[in-house]
């Protein structure tokens, strides 16, 4: 693990984001920054699309999820479809 330093109003919209979504602030930072490289890495895709391909393949693999999204770049479905 290690540490990331972020500005005094990105840490109150983690705050308020984390306690809306029942999240711890670390749980919420790296939701936002796995959401955020996957919109970097398939921009034709909506953040509902990415949220359910993030949620089938937690489901399939368990904390190897995000890692398997990134080593398998760009192989990640675009149409709405197999989504």
């Amino acid at each position: 693990m290690g540490i990331v330093k972020i500005n005094e109003l990105m840490h109150s919209n983690l705050r308020i984001a984390s306690n809306a979504m029942s999240r711890s602030i670390n749980a919420q930072a790296e939701h936002w920054m796995k959401v955020g490289m996957l919109a970097e890495m398939y921009p034709q895709l909506t953040y509902p699309q990415l949220a359910r391909e993030l949620v089938r393949i937690e489901l399939e693999n368990g904390e190897a999820a995000i890692s398997m999204l990134v080593s398998q770049h760009p192989p990640l479905s675009t149409t709405t479809e197999s989504i």
